[in-house]
């Protein structure tokens, strides 16, 4: 996939933009859409948000965006503003990018964000304009709000709404973006595609796959996207239970199932399982959604999924559990990671925090590192120990447990990772770490899903005088322990 970016919009087609919502979705959608020559208008109703962007901060942590950021705000193409009104006049296309949480106490989507940004939008309206949903919603909701904006709007039936999800992954956000595998518009008639073709026209000429759908289709295009990746992810997780009771290795048997072309490799990665503010929220709310719908036995699967991946934490904690002694009260604990996932700050539903809170509340001491999200995880688990780097988190440590795949972990030295702890006890609970090389640095490896072997006993060249020069001695029993 191509790197560089796409080539500009036409000057005669180019409509100028508005994002409503200045998160991880709409902010990104913003610098990009600037970054490929479009004039483009952020809208929060977070005045800190607002000004942060406008300065050239992003305020959340994703690759590669800081640097889009300065560039289009140094075009003068892009600006943030707390303003509506302005909003309304300015944009010719206007893409919803709020978020759709889990509302408390249901599986449910809470749609209050959504509703409200169509709401105020549709009642400054004056001309023919698109309103473009790109935020996950349920199925029936562009049709819901259709009815909706054009009963408030000036223009009445004129004013149209159309769909257009998004698939980006935290981490690849830009390249996800400038560069996506495919687009899809949910529309209601020409005129509406012919706005979405213009505002996306420079990635459009790079030859990516275009879906033109209806409304219903596009909203479920997400939901069954998401849904899919999250069952797959499960699936190998249900046969990591099963290679636990049967000694067989959950590595070697995704390894083995990924070649198959059928099957494929990506998302078939056994570990701790899921989490972040997207697959957990979007499978519960296309359950309920289905369920109020009369089809709940149809994606009645999503349940047992969901169940798959939190129960990957409890089997995450006993095995802590199982390796310290049966019992966790006074274990100092080295917890590598606290995002859902690596290259994010993002600790919504993080299986990593929710281990080290669980290690936690057993009366572990727990000691957290994560290089981008220790600030968020805080907010989150205030009562928590973080460190500010991995030599200090591993200090005197009994058991260090691997839990997000920072990149800084897997090439972490583990021989001098063992100088730090007290003893050489390492949980690998997204298989991520070389588990040869941790063993011959005298390590004791476990891993969920895989059969446990005995460390490679370290052998030492000592020049004791009272020893014969030169004669290898096994010293793992002098080894922090």
């Amino acid at each position: 996939m191509s790197t560089l970016p796409p080539a500009s919009p036409s000057p005669e087609r180019a409509p100028r933009l508005t994002v409503i919502g200045t998160g991880y979705l709409g902010a990104t959608h913003a610098v990009a859409m600037a970054y490929l020559g479009f004039e483009v208008l952020g809208v929060d109703i977070d005045q800190r948000k607002v000004d942060l962007l406008n300065e050239g901060t992003v305020p959340f942590f994703e690759p590669g965006l800081p640097e889009k950021l300065d560039e289009a705000l140094a075009s003068g193409r892009l600006r943030f503003t707390t303003d509506l009104d302005q909003a309304a006049e300015f944009g010719d296309v206007h893409f919803v990018c709020v978020g759709t949480p889990q509302q408390m106490g249901s599986e449910a989507a809470d749609l209050r964000f959504v509703d409200s940004a169509f709401t105020e939008l549709a009642r400054r309206i004056t001309r023919k304009v698109l309103l473009v949903g790109k935020s996950t919603v349920p199925i029936g909701t562009a049709e819901r709000l259709t009815t909706l904006v054009q009963e408030i709007s000036p223009l009445g039936a004129e004013l149209e709404v159309a769909w257009n999800p998004e698939f980006l992954r935290e981490g690849f956000a830009v390249q996800d973006t400038l560069h996506p595998d495919r687009l899809v518009f949910g529309v209601t008639s020409p005129w509406a595609e012919d706005r979405l073709r213009a505002a996306f026209e420079p990635i459009l000429a790079e030859g990516t796959p275009l879906i033109v759908t209806d409304l219903a289709t596009a909203e479920l295009v997400k939901s069954a996207a998401n849904s899919f990746l999250a069952t797959k992810i499960s699936y190998i997780n249900a046969m990591s239970e099963v290679c636990e009771a049967t000694g067989a290795d959950v590595v070697q048997l995704a390894e083995a199932l990924g070649l198959d072309e059928r099957i494929g490799s990506k998302f078939l990665k056994p570990g701790l399982g899921f989490g972040g503010g997207c697959l957990p929220k979007d499978i519960r709310s296309f359950k309920h959604r289905a369920e109020e719908l009369g089809i709940g036995e149809a994606v009645a699967f999503l349940g047992e999924v969901d169940a798959i991946n939190v129960r990957r934490r409890l089997r995450t904690v006993a095995l802590i559990r199982q390796v310290a002694g049966g019992d966790l009260m006074g274990v100092r604990v080295a917890a590598l990671g606290a995002a859902f996932k690596p290259d994010s700050d993002d600790v919504r539903d993080a299986p990593a925090l929710d281990v080290a809170r669980m290690l936690y509340l057993e009366g572990a001491i727990v000691s957290v590192y994560d290089p981008e999200a220790s600030v968020n995880a805080h907010r989150v688990y205030p009562d928590l120990e973080y460190a500010a780097s991995l030599d200090q988190a591993l200090v005197g440590a009994e058991v260090t447990v691997l839990l997000t795949e920072w990149q800084e972990f897997r090439t972490a030295d583990p021989a001098q990772m063992g100088e730090q702890v007290r003893t050489r006890t390492v949980v690998d609970t997204r298989n991520a770490l070389d588990a040869d090389r941790f063993r011959a640095a005298g390590w004791d490896y476990w891993a969920l899903g895989r059969p446990h072997t005995a460390p490679v006993p370290v052998q030492v060249v000592v020049s004791n005088r009272s020893q014969a020069a030169g004669r290898v001695v096994d010293k793992s029993a002098d080894l922090p322990c």
